[in-house]
């Protein structure tokens, strides 16, 4: 779950997007000494708005209404979670960013077992490291070697997003109409399951890791039909066994072809004739910090991961914008609830009424093709469906 329910569990999980940053502030005095962690992206703008906040801080009224004076950052706590504790817009993370700014060197690691403290002074609020009254914690080799196992809390719960990060992917054109295909399977099986053995035709390079999708579907813009891609769905993994081969037959006269062989090792579905092989690549599990659009955007959902009609908090959407749109990953998107048309009752005309579109949810993207997007539904107070609008926040 990305979003916690009710006051207990928003106090002992709700904590992970500002924080993040904000805990590294402080964490940069105790970790001066320290390169051995890797730096991460940090945007110009992301920088520069924390160095309009490095000593003010942030107003009051944009902290979240029961914000915690101190929090403790708790294994399965998120970068999303911290920040929606502590304010009312999570994406405002660089706001929080403000203390000890030139000592910064990476704003991701924030750690479990971590003190975070709220300071309100004059009207404005920041976050530091340590006990409220006591100044900065500084961490010791020994508590920081114990929290290592645990690693740094991530922007989200990645578990939701990590299958999806290399295996849905969008094509500009329909490369797998030419890719290796199954054509059958041991012993006259026509739907596969993990460890089985399956019979593929095409030119296989003898990589031992291969992907397997279903035949790709063409992903249609919902305002204007235009093509923006086609989506393969993941099917599952299968390792490489042995080539094919093309050899003359019994009589002479013409040859025979035998496909070559891969062993299913893990799947999401079962696996059938015609379904397509890709190439593995390297898993990308790159953290990315949640962040508004610089700029405004506007779109709609194209589909729900999966075939589903509807969608709620953690499904996946793909969305009808992309890189060409200037969509980035980690930006949060909010959903737009489209306004309904009702009679004016007040009125002897009964005059038509467009009601405005109002926000229910928000979305996080983490994977970014060209013309398409996916993210992950962060929440939603109804039914996600294709068509519907999403905006920045």
């Amino acid at each position: 779950m990305i979003l916690c329910h009710g006051e207990h569990a928003r106090t002992r999980r709700t904590v992970a997007s500002p924080l993040r940053l904000l805990a590294a502030v402080t964490l940069g005095l105790s970790l001066q000494a320290t390169h051995a962690a890797p730096d991460y992206p940090v945007t110009a703008a992301q920088r520069g708005t924390a160095r309009q906040v490095a000593e003010a801080g942030v107003p009051l009224s944009e902290l979240a209404p029961n914000a915690p004076e101190s929090h403790t950052v708790r294994r399965g706590d998120t970068l999303w979670d911290i920040s929606k504790l502590f304010l009312r817009s999570p994406w405002r993370w660089p706001e929080l960013w403000g203390m000890n700014l030139e000592q910064i060197r990476n704003p991701h690691l924030i750690y479990p077992g971590q003190e975070l403290v709220l300071v309100r002074e004059g009207g404005r609020a920041r976050l530091q490291f340590g006990r409220a009254g006591e100044g900065t914690v500084k961490l010791s080799p020994r508590v920081r070697a114990g929290d290592v196992d645990n690693g740094p809390v991530a922007s989200i719960s990645l578990h939701l997003i990590e299958p999806f990060l290399n295996d849905a992917i969008v094509l500009e054109a329909n490369e797998l109409e030419s890719a290796p295909r199954i054509v059958a399977g041991r012993e006259g099986r026509v739907l596969l399951g993990r460890g089985d053995t399956a019979y593929v035709r095409g030119e296989m390079p003898p990589l031992r890791n291969w992907r397997v999708f279903r035949e790709a579907r063409p992903l249609l813009d919902p305002d204007t039909k235009e093509l923006l891609g086609h989506e393969a769905a993941f099917v599952g993994s299968a390792e490489y066994v042995r080539p094919g081969s093309v050899t003359p037959s019994a009589d002479g006269k013409s040859q025979e072809i035998v496909p070559g062989t891969v062993v299913l090792t893990a799947l999401r579905q079962e696996a059938g004739a015609g379904d397509r092989l890709a190439q593995a690549p390297t898993r990308d599990t790159t953290n990315f910090m949640p962040h508004a659009p610089a700029a405004p955007v506007a779109g709609r959902i194209v589909s729900i991961y999966g075939d589903g009609l509807s969608a709620g908090q953690n499904q996946i959407v793909a969305l009808n914008r992309g890189q060409a749109d200037g969509i980035e990953r980690g930006h949060v998107l909010v959903l737009q609830r489209a306004g309904e048309r009702v009679a004016d009752r007040t009125d002897p005309q009964r005059a038509t009424l467009q009601l405005p579109d109002e926000p229910h949810g928000h979305l996080f993207v983490f994977r970014v093709f060209n013309r398409v997007a996916y993210a992950l539904i962060l929440d939603a107070q109804t039914a996600v469906r294709p068509g519907d609008r999403f905006t920045q926040p």
